[in-house]
């Protein structure tokens, strides 16, 4: 089972950065030309949205499933532990809230670029946490 999931986290992280990736590339082009953010803008940020909440759910489960988890906190001085225990699960929960903030903001603009300033703002910051956390080593491994 916990195979299982691990896969699984890991595969959907790609399609959670990819979508990351796309809203915020959306929202610079629908920024910079000054274009109306339209319900097509707001599905892309939703989908991305949602992907990363199934990601920091799966994640979770993870954690507490995982010997690497929470079992680990207690050896600070192994980085790549110290990575996997504290690091990554804190930084991507406070991206995570980032992201749903910036969705948050958005919903409450009334004007077209503020909604765009919102999303690439909060939406940007969250993906490069989630970056700055992602444990390559294990990633590229096999």
């Amino acid at each position: 089972m916990y195979t299982v999931i691990q896969k699984f986290h890991s595969g959907w992280a790609y399609l959670a950065l990819l979508l990351l990736v796309i809203v915020i590339a959306n929202t610079l082009i629908g920024l910079s030309s000054k274009k109306e953010f339209t319900s097509i803008d707001k599905k892309i940020a939703l989908f991305a949205l949602i992907s990363v909440h199934i990601q920091l759910l799966v994640g979770l489960i993870l954690y507490f499933i995982s010997p690497r988890g929470k079992a680990s906190l207690g050896q600070m001085s192994d980085s790549a532990l110290r990575l996997t225990s504290l690091e990554h699960p804190l930084i991507n929960i406070i991206a995570i809230v980032l992201i749903t903030i910036g969705w948050s903001k958005h919903k409450k603009a009334i004007e077209s670029s503020a909604k765009f300033k919102a999303i690439v703002v909060f939406y940007g910051i969250g993906l490069v946490l989630i970056l700055s956390r992602i444990p390559w080593s294990l990633w590229f491994q096999k």
